[in-house]
């Protein structure tokens, strides 16, 4: 599979992972007193977000990207809705890899 289409999928579902955690479990622990939601879905955002660094890495070497590139990726791990912000443009960097 695609390296940058692997990439894009991560961040999408990493992505979803921080709505669930700000949306769903946060407020199950301030306002229905489960604190056990915030430490799951936090624990799953954490390994997802580290395996996105981590995928993302390989993809700037692997694919030659320019460290632009690489930290606009980087930044929209770190906004609650950057994954689907860059989407369009994540599309267009999968597209240049077949195109290769």
């Amino acid at each position: 599979m695609n390296p940058v289409r692997q990439l894009h999928i991560l961040t999408l579902i990493e992505g979803v992972s921080t709505l669930v955690l700000f949306f769903i479990a946060m407020p199950l622990k301030y306002f229905a007193g489960k604190p056990e939601a915030v430490k799951m879905a936090g624990w799953i955002h954490g390994i997802l977000f580290v395996a996105v660094m981590v995928l993302l890495m390989w993809v700037v070497f692997r694919c030659r990207w320019s460290l632009g590139r690489g930290v606009l990726v980087f930044i929209s791990a770190l906004v609650p809705f950057g994954p689907f912000v860059i989407h369009c443009r994540m599309k267009a960097y999968e597209a240049e890899v077949v195109a290769k």
